[in-house]
């Protein structure tokens, strides 16, 4: 939990950490309508974002952006959030874990799994299971056997940041969380829902890189 409270960003001292409680400011997250994912040029999107016509959006709250939306029976899988570099997407992953793991927010959720791609480039040439990738990340849920029995949210901070290839075309169907193979293939299995169909997934990115996951594995964009 502290590697969540502690940040080091809204800081009057360089290098000095903060308690993300005491300066988190709500930051406004709305769904696309359309449902496509905005691959406006980044200064483009920050000279329009004041612009927006307000009927393409729909004010989401962060400790609901798992609940299903108004006229919707279910949440959403896969939950996409973009925005510029700097705007807050780390931050916003941050408050949703420590909320989280506070007590305050999505009691429903049994664990909330955070990683950065940067994190698991260092892991391309490697090959695990699933669960010996949570067990790598994790130490504390080697103990656990069967994650289909829990609601999961696995958090995947950093799309832009991706150094695996992604290919979801090539990339052989993977359903068995024990079986050993590349992170790729782990990654492109569970954001489509052929591993661990019952976790949820919530990838953040900057607009440009977007499209690395096919449209159809997303199931709301945020931003």
């Amino acid at each position: 939990m502290q590697k969540f409270r502690r940040v080091f960003e809204g800081i009057p001292k360089a290098g000095q950490s903060t308690d993300l409680n005491d300066f988190y400011t709500e930051l406004f997250i709305t769904e696309r309508v359309s449902g496509e994912v905005n691959k406006e040029h980044e200064v483009r999107l920050i000279e329009t974002a004041s612009r927006k016509p307000a009927k393409e959006e729909t004010p989401i709250k962060l400790e609901y952006i798992f609940k299903p939306l108004p006229g919707q029976d279910q949440p959403s899988r896969t939950i996409m959030t973009t925005g510029v570099a700097g705007i807050g997407k780390t931050v916003l992953t941050h408050k949703f874990t420590l909320d989280w793991a506070e007590g305050k927010a999505n009691h429903d959720i049994h664990f909330t799994l955070p990683f950065t791609f940067r994190e698991l480039n260092l892991l391309k040439e490697k090959e695990f299971s699933l669960m010996e990738l949570l067990h790598h990340f994790f130490i504390q849920t080697k103990g656990i056997l069967r994650y289909d029995l829990f609601q999961v949210v696995f958090i995947l901070d950093g799309l832009d940041e991706c150094r695996l290839p992604l290919d979801f075309k090539k990339n052989p169907i993977w359903t068995d969380v024990t079986k050993s193979t590349s992170v790729d293939v782990l990654l492109t299995n569970l954001i489509k829902g052929d591993l661990l169909p019952s976790a949820r997934i919530w990838i953040t990115t900057r607009p440009a890189a977007a499209n690395q996951i096919p449209a159809e594995c997303i199931g709301m964009v945020t931003e």
